[in-house]
């Protein structure tokens, strides 16, 4: 007798079908696994997307707010040029060369303002819309097509981007 082992042919049929089955099942477990990582890393891929979009724009809205902050203030130092600017006994006192200076830088201001999109409201004779404008006194007028018509501007309202910046202070017909 000898040592050898003697495979039956059914035993290797056996074998090398539950090894194949046991394949099939490692296969399927892998190719379930691939689909999850694909199926996951669509969505980080999607979900990278939106925050990159996101992000563009909120860095978008702080330029704005960061812009419209800013004018807000030089719409003060506009303000601070008209009042000077009406006081008319005092303004042709000062020399004519300090006045052209004035003037000057003023004029720059409004330049800025056009470069940034920042308009003046002009509401005389218009009617009066509570959404650009804040009425602060009301005028008797005896014409009856002035009423409800703005006949005097207190202080300029502004418009930047089809926003109202600060309406303008009236009186109204």
């Amino acid at each position: 007798m000898s040592d050898e082992v003697i495979i039956e042919p059914e035993a290797e049929e056996n074998n090398s079908g539950e090894a194949i089955k046991k394949l099939r099942e490692k296969l399927k477990t892998c190719q379930g696994e691939r689909q999850e990582y694909l199926d996951m890393s669509q969505r980080l891929r999607a979900d990278y997307v939106n925050f990159r979009r996101q992000a563009e724009v909120e860095k978008a809205q702080a330029v704005q707010f960061a812009s419209e902050d800013i004018l807000r203030e030089l719409i003060d130092l506009a303000d601070t040029f008209e009042l000077a600017f009406a006081n008319q006994v005092a303004w042709q006192a000062v020399s004519e060369n300090w006045r052209q200076g004035v003037e000057y830088i003023y004029a720059k201001l409004l330049t800025i303002f056009q470069r940034y999109g920042l308009e003046p409201i002009e509401p005389v004779r218009q009617p009066f819309n509570p959404a650009e404008h804040h009425s602060i006194m009301a005028i008797d007028t005896n014409v009856p097509e002035e009423d409800n018509l703005i006949l005097e501007v207190s202080q300029k309202g502004y418009r930047w981007r089809d926003k109202i910046i600060r309406p303008a202070q009236v009186k109204v017909g």
